[in-house]
Parts: structure tokens; C-alpha cells; sequence
């Protein structure tokens, strides 16, 4: 079960971890189509030092030592945790930008079913809708902390946001390798797979700069690379000819396209440039090795000396989920979704402008309550993203890549001690590494007690509500999931509903239009 955690205590009960993941982030690459910004002014926020420290809150103790090339929740003696011992006012987890759960949910509602449980995290529901929190001037992060109450008087909402710097323009960015590894295996020959990912591929040659490289692969039972590394420049005919030739053929061999991929990446490698794999794929893997820890183990060398990341992008109404969710978090990268046109041509024209350079390697997060003001609390997903609370400043640990143009939300449900009318609440801290130099920063911010006094739906920002509507739409989705216990003051799936629509309505947002369908879908099919 999913519990909560009460602060002044060492008794904690561990948190399932949930492995699934969908999606696509392969927008993280291309570029061309026009600028996709998000129109928030930049602000100022200097970053803090490595040894920096609050002036407020608990910062988890600083690491004996530091160094590079851990995964996320893995320790220097290889021991590993789902969830960090005390002391309990901390919460600690790498960040996470993936949407692929949200996307995917959308589609199976779309197809008249209820989305499986397993495949329902929160996070990627929240983070699918972009906020407007003050963004920072260079790399790094700004953060802010808000937060209101809710229906249940002995409980709110705490909302940590987190920004990056505004993207820049596409003739900014630095050129980009980028190496496609598309699944053409026999599933794949469904409308909405192979067809889609064509289509999305054809727009992207029209679209990236003439000093921009493409490499094609392809994979289904064994792999093959079509199409080495090349320049744009006067050679878009011969990259459409290659993406007109795909066909769907035989079994899924996915291991054998990944490192396929990163070897051909390796060969076509350009310096100053943005060298990525991008994995196209329903991550239906039914030959060679199908675990995700192996097949990233085949190519870590490449990887890590290389610096080369991997994202994917899911298609398809069966969809491996997990795995590609697996594949992209130990890949140091992202994924996303898309089941129509409409979807391709905005994470490839719009989205991928916004990724395709990195701001920040290895971020993580960590909130340190009070506990003489909060009695408990609770993150809202980021199940799988946990780290110790003493693995916050060891830069060892894996945690987050995030490019500009992102913004990244954390919702805590919070309880507060009775007859607390004021006195520190919460600092959240974020922490990060240098793209390049992978020198280690960290920013803060804090909030007050005193500043939880408007109602979720009454007073709250506009982004707020929205959130908290996403958070409770997923959080009812997975409730017959026995690892998870429902959120305190959850609304029903029709309270969702009407708020939704009213949010919608209120700013004409045709994506929260687009998720108050999917409430009312869920509505109805859950009878």
C-alpha cells in the first residue's frame, strides 16, 4: 500500500514502486518548426553553490564522497531502497519530465477502455500540463513553493515548481545527431504505429537546419542501419527515401535495434553537437533480450563515455509500457506519447525545439518539512523516482535530464498540526548538475504556514487547480491497484469532471478541454 509518512517518527512504511512508462520523448530532438515558447518572461534566480544550504528547513547531510555513474536510488555498495529511511520531514526524488502516462491514458479511454492500473503515474499526469512559474536566466532551475486547502479542513495541497530557462530560438541551438531506431517489426503494422512515425519522420526532414545529421535503423528480428549518419544540406530526398521504405516485417528484437542504434550513433558522433538516440516503437519486445537492464548494460559503455541519451517514443494501442519507460529512465532520458497526427506534429514541431538541448543533468528534489507545523504527508507519484534522503547531495546517484522550456511540479498532500496558525512550513530544494562542466548547483525556496489560507477551488492559482485536477483524475484511475491508498480530500470522477470543464472554459485551454473529456469519459465507463 501506498501510505503516508508522519513526521517526529522513524516508522515508515516502503512505497511500491511502479514500472511502466509510455510515450515519447524522440521530440527531444528535432527542431525547425517554428519557436515553441511558452511566452513566461525570464526572472532572475542565481544558482547556489555545490555546498550551498538553505537558511531554513533540513537539508539532507552532505555526502562522504562524490562522482558520477550511479543509477537513481542505487548506493555506493550497490544496496539499493524504494523509499528513504528517516528522518521522516524529507522527501527526496529525482525529477522527472516523462508525459507518456498521461498520453497513453487518453488513448485508451479514447478506445473505450479503462487504463490499466500499472500504467497510471501521476506525475506524468500533472506534468502534461505546462505552468507559469517564473523561469530562471542561465541553466538551472527557479523554484517555487504554494499551496491551498482543501474540502478536508485537516488537509492541502503543496505544490513545488520548478523551470527552466525559456527555450531559444532554433538558429540558437547547437546542430543535432540524431540516430532513429524505428521498430518495424509485424505489430507494428497497425494504423497509428509504423504509418504514424513515417509521417512524424518525413516532417522532421523538411524541418531540421541544413547543418542538422539524421542516421536511420531499423529493427525487428535482427537490426540494420539504413542510413548512416548524414547531414541535412541537399540529401532530404535521399532521408525520405529511406523513411518511404520502411515496412513492417517480422518479430521484435529490441535489443538488437538499441545497440544497433548507439553503434551507429558512436560512428556518426559529432562534436558540439546534440548527439541522440531516438527509439520509435511499440516496445512490444518478444526477441533477444527483452529486460531493459540488459539491454541498456549492452551499450552503458557508449553511453556513459559518449554522453549519448536515449528517448522514446510510443505508439500503439498495446504498448510496452514498462519497459519503455524502463529503457528511457536508465537511458538518462525521456518519453512521450502519440496515437494521431495532430500529437506527432506537435511533439516534433513544437515540443522537440524545447528538448533538444539539456540545461540540467542529474536533478533531484528535496523538500524538508517542519515537523512541528506538519503532522504528515504525501508525494503525489514519482513512485519510481525516489532517492534516499542522504543520496541528495551525492552526485553519484542518478537523477533527472531536463532541457529548456520545461517545467516540473511535485503536489504534496499535506496535514498540519492542529492549532498551527503560523511558523515554517517547508523548504524545497532542487539540485543539479552543469551539461557540460557538471559542476553542481542548487536552488530554494520556502513557505510559510500562514500562506495556506485560500481554498483548492475557491482561490487557488489557475495552474494549481489544474494540477490538482490531474493528480486526483490519476489517483482514481489506479485506486482498485492495492499498492496505492486513495488521496485525502479526493473529489468523485464527476466533481472532477465539472471542475475540468469549468477550468477549461475559463482560460478556452483546449488541453484541459481535452482532459475534462477524458474525466468524463472515465466517468461513464466506470458506470
Amino acid at each position: 500500500m501506498h501510505t503516508y509518512r508522519r513526521t517526529g517518527t522513524t516508522t515508515r512504511r516502503r512505497l511500491g514502486t511502479v514500472l511502466l512508462a509510455l510515450g515519447t520523448a524522440g521530440a527531444l530532438l528535432l527542431t525547425g518548426c517554428g519557436q515553441s515558447g511558452d511566452g513566461s518572461d525570464s526572472s532572475s534566480h542565481d544558482r547556489g553553490q555545490a555546498d550551498s544550504r538553505p537558511d531554513d528547513g533540513f537539508p539532507a547531510p552532505a555526502p562522504e564522497g562524490t562522482g558520477a555513474g550511479e543509477r537513481r536510488g542505487e548506493r555506493p555498495d550497490d544496496e539499493s531502497r524504494d523509499v528513504a529511511p528517516s528522518p521522516d520531514h524529507l522527501s527526496t526524488f529525482a525529477l522527472d519530465v516523462d508525459t507518456a502516462s498521461y498520453g497513453y491514458a487518453r488513448r485508451t479511454l479514447n478506445d473505450g477502455n479503462l487504463p490499466d492500473p500499472s500504467t497510471v503515474r501521476p506525475e506524468e499526469f500533472v506534468n502534461s500540463f505546462r505552468q507559469d512559474y517564473e523561469r530562471p536566466d542561465g541553466d538551472g532551475f527557479s523554484v517555487s513553493v504554494d499551496g491551498a486547502r482543501t474540502n478536508d479542513e485537516d488537509w492541502s495541497l503543496l505544490r513545488v515548481g520548478l523551470a527552466t530557462r525559456a527555450a531559444q530560438g532554433d538558429s540558437r541551438r547547437p546542430p543535432a545527431a540524431l540516430t532513429f531506431v524505428i521498430d518495424v517489426s509485424g505489430s507494428m503494422s497497425e494504423p497509428g504505429r509504423l504509418d504514424l512515425a513515417q509521417d512524424a519522420l518525413r516532417t522532421m526532414t523538411n524541418r531540421l537546419r541544413d547543418d542538422d545529421s539524421v542516421a536511420l535503423v531499423t529493427f525487428s528480428d535482427e537490426a540494420e542501419t539504413v542510413l548512416p549518419m548524414t547531414r541535412l544540406d541537399d540529401n532530404r530526398h535521399e532521408i525520405r527515401d529511406a523513411v518511404g521504405s520502411l515496412e513492417p516485417t517480422d518479430s521484435t528484437n529490441l535489443a538488437a535495434g538499441v545497440e544497433t542504434g548507439y553503434e551507429t550513433a558512436v560512428e556518426g558522433l559529432r562534436k558540439g553537437a546534440t548527439n541522440r538516440v531516438v527509439l520509435l516503437s511499440d516496445a512490444l519486445a518478444n526477441t533477444g533480450d527483452t529486460d531493459a537492464e540488459t539491454i541498456l548494460e549492452r551499450i552503458a559503455g557508449e553511453r556513459r563515455e559518449h554522453g549519448i541519451t536515449l528517448f522514446g517514443v510510443g505508439v500503439g494501442s498495446d504498448y510496452g509500457d514498462a519497459l519503455m519507460e524502463q529503457l528511457a529512465d536508465q537511458g538518462d532520458g525521456h518519453t512521450t506519447y502519440v496515437s494521431t497526427e495532430e500529437e506527432a506534429e506537435e511533439v516534433f514541431c513544437e515540443e522537440l525545439p524545447r528538448h533538444i538541448d539539456l540545461t540540467a543533468r542529474d536533478a533531484k528534489a528535496q523538500v524538508s518539512f517542519d515537523p512541528s507545523t506538519v503532522e504528515e504527508f504525501r508525494l503525489i507519484g514519482y513512485d519510481n523516482r525516489q532517492v534516499a534522503d542522504e543520496d541528495f547531495r551525492d552526485d553519484r546517484v542518478d537523477g533527472g535530464e531536463v532541457g529548456p522550456g520545461h517545467t516540473v511540479t511535485a503536489l504534496y498532500a499535506v496535514r498540519i498540526k492542529a492549532g498551527t496558525e503560523g511558523g515554517h512550513l517547508a523548504t524545497a530544494t532542487v539540485r543539479w548538475l552543469d551539461p557540460d562542466s557538471r559542476t553542481p548547483h542548487e536552488e530554494s525556496a520556502a513557505l510559510e504556514a500562514s500562506a495556506l489560507h485560500d481554498d483548492l477551488w475557491a482561490a487557488a492559482p489557475y495552474g494549481l487547480r489544474v494540477a490538482a485536477v490531474a493528480a486526483y483524475f490519476a489517483d482514481s484511475l489506479r485506486r482498485d491497484d492495492g499498492r496505492w491508498s486513495g488521496l485525502p480530500a479526493s473529489p468523485s470522477i464527476r466533481e472532477l469532471s465539472y471542475r475540468a470543464d469549468d477550468l477549461a472554459g475559463d482560460r478556452e485551454d483546449k488541453d484541459v478541454y481535452a482532459l475534462a473529456e477524458a474525466i468524463e469519459t472515465a466517468d461513464r465507463l466506470m458506470g
